[in-house]
């Protein structure tokens, strides 16, 4: 649910989260600095962070945070199924599907869709992961795991905790890797002032190791392919790694600073006109009305391949999910 307000003069110079605490009855003031801290709070078209001091006159629009559940509502999203038996399903996740329930996403998670397509599935993870062994951010799309059954959910965990699941992500940077092939090993623990963030910490309590190799695949001026491998798991670590050698993802807002790329953006990045887009019909290096055009809003990242051993025939299986539409059209364009 979505209200708005006009800041009066009684509030002028008052935090957003403890005005909206004032007017919004019913929500605790870490209910609404919550919300507010996942992009819910605008001011005058802009979003902002729980501190910012509103004015008086401000137009202010909110989206009013929903409570939690401890059931996973089943929802009729199609998926895309690259391997089932009984104990086991392959899914090709795609950008912008949350894994499971979480603050300021209850609805549309890979877990809804799972519950209305399956009859039964792990409870290892409690009630609302339903079959969920890892996860992948929002943001980022390919090939996720889920158990049918407790006994697939346990085997499938021990490899990703003995570190016997191979990993293979394909990612876009925005900068250019000096090196062909490199490993990264840096301790990442929770952000010292943002919550949402991880961080190379040193000696730092939240801190864990972490290791990352890469290789590049191709380069495009500033852009580089390149194909990471991450040895530990860690929140965000593929991210983290890539941002902290000074090659971030492409669009990730976290870690890059930006959100959206644009054609043009693109060309400024490769350093040269692109390659001329088939559904444009301009020649390479012509200006268009389409250069403004956002070609990509989510981080350049996805999980393209995962080996593993099958719970129950013991044999060493691999599953890949094809590059999405939105990043071949990327790669394209710069080839």
């Amino acid at each position: 649910m979505v209200r708005e307000f006009v800041v009066p003069d009684s509030a002028d110079g008052a935090r957003i989260d403890l005005f909206l605490t004032q007017v919004c009855d019913g929500h605790s003031r870490s209910q609404i600095r919550l919300a507010v801290q996942d992009d819910g709070g605008e001011v005058d078209g802009r979003i902002v962070r729980p501190s910012f001091k509103v004015r008086s006159g401000q137009r202010i629009r909110f989206r009013l945070p929903t409570e939690s559940s401890d059931d996973t509502v089943p929802e009729n999203i199609p998926l895309d199924i690259l391997y089932e038996d009984d104990g086991m399903v392959v899914i090709n996740k795609p950008a912008g599907m949350v894994v499971h329930p979480a603050r300021g996403n209850w609805t549309g998670t890979l877990t809804s869709a799972l519950a209305f397509r399956f009859q039964s599935l792990s409870d290892v993870g409690g009630p609302t992961r339903p079959g969920i062994v890892h996860r992948l951010d929002r943001d980022t799309s390919g090939v996720i795991v889920v158990a049918k059954n407790n006994a697939a959910h346990l085997h499938l965990a021990a490899q990703w905790h003995d570190r016997l699941v191979k990993k293979t992500y394909l990612a876009l940077t925005a900068g250019r890797l000096d090196r062909d092939r490199d490993w990264i090993h840096a301790p990442i623990g929770r952000h010292p002032y943002q919550r949402d963030k991880q961080a190379i910490r040193e000696h730092h309590e939240s801190s864990k190791e972490a290791s990352t190799f890469y290789e590049v695949t191709a380069r495009h001026g500033r852009v580089t392919q390149v194909k990471v491998s991450p040895k530990t798991g860690r929140t965000h670590q593929i991210r983290v790694h890539l941002a902290h050698i000074g090659c971030p993802i492409l669009c990730d807002r976290l870690y890059a600073g930006h959100a959206v790329l644009t054609r043009a953006a693109l060309s400024r990045a490769a350093g040269r006109p692109l390659a001329a887009d088939p559904d444009s019909g301009a020649g390479a290096g012509a200006r268009s009305a389409d250069d403004d055009e956002i070609i990509l809003n989510r981080q350049a990242l996805h999980a393209h391949q995962l080996t593993l051993l099958n719970p129950q025939s013991q044999t060493e299986m691999t599953f890949t999910a094809p590059l999405p539409a939105d990043l071949r059209r990327v790669i394209d364009l710069l080839d």
